[in-house]
């Protein structure tokens, strides 16, 4: 296959086709398409695809000023669809980025924004809200694990969890089960997902989202904090500061290695100013 050529709608959509039948996640796949219709609006400007157009794709999103790990993350979607087409001398670098030695303090969620947003759904009378709240920082699930929390799993008090190819096994809290049973018992749901819409279907990412986020305003919680993957993130580094087992938390979180679950562990810059202050070497 000649590397001058158009990206043709037949081609992006056998790619993503392979990604379904290579068991990729919904989100993914949602993700890929969004990825490579934006690399397609760019193409459509009368550019070739080659090597040539994505570089300057690559340059362009840069220049737009996106973040590097953004930049990064279409850029991989792009590589994969060159890699599809059979045009890997088309593919280019991702952007270098330095890990950072420290958390962004002013977008961590602390343990007392948690219990101020509980606070708040419970004052509210949101149910559902609070459960929610209990369950992705109680045991740390993303949210598009939320569909293998159901009525059994929480009698049984363990989630078989099934992600990215691979199936691990999550404890339920005894505390978190008797919430749960509570909440089914009060929405009438016998059997399947606890978390549901009023048509019985698993709730979407972006209704999980809006729950938890309707909350900050009255919970004086800033909203750039309030966001599902922050409760995971409370949940990683509250569990590490007590057991400071990183391969059981790596289990826990469905991570192949490690490296990535250290960067939960990051300590923020204040906690380490502190660290310094004690050691008393400035007398």
């Amino acid at each position: 296959m000649s590397s001058v050529k158009q990206l043709e709608k037949a081609e992006v959509d056998g790619f993503l086709r392979n990604l379904y039948l290579e068991e990729r996640s919904e989100n993914t796949v949602s993700k890929y398409r969004r990825d490579i219709v934006r690399f397609g609006r760019f193409l459509a400007e009368g550019r070739a695809l080659d090597r040539e157009a994505v570089v300057a794709y690559k340059r362009y999103l840069v220049g737009e000023g996106y973040k590097a790990s953004s930049v990064n993350s279409m850029l991989a979607a792009v590589n994969a669809l060159l890699s599809y087409l059979g045009l890997p001398d088309c593919r280019v670098r991702l952007l270098k980025i330095q890990r950072q030695a420290f958390r962004d303090r002013s977008r961590e969620l602390q343990k007392a924004d948690y219990l101020r947003l509980l606070e708040t759904a419970r004052s509210r009378k949101k149910p559902r809200a609070e459960a929610l709240l209990q369950t992705l920082c109680g045991v740390g699930i993303r949210v598009s694990e939320l569909p293998f929390i159901t009525k059994e799993a929480v009698l049984e008090g363990r989630a078989a969890i099934r992600c990215k190819g691979k199936c691990r096994v999550v404890p339920l809290p005894d505390r978190l089960r008797r919430i749960l049973l509570r909440y089914c018992g009060e929405r009438g749901i016998t059997s399947g997902p606890v978390f549901v819409t009023r048509s019985g279907r698993p709730m979407h990412r972006s209704t999980v989202w809006r729950a938890v986020k309707s909350l900050s305003a009255d919970a004086k919680v800033q909203p750039r904090k309030v966001y599902p993957h922050n409760l995971r993130h409370l949940f990683a580094c509250t569990y590490y500061r007590q057991s400071r087992d990183i391969a059981g938390l790596a289990a826990l979180l469905g991570h192949a290695s490690t490296e990535t679950t250290r960067i939960y562990t990051a300590t923020n810059e204040t906690e380490y100013a502190g660290l310094i202050n004690r050691l008393g070497l400035v007398p």
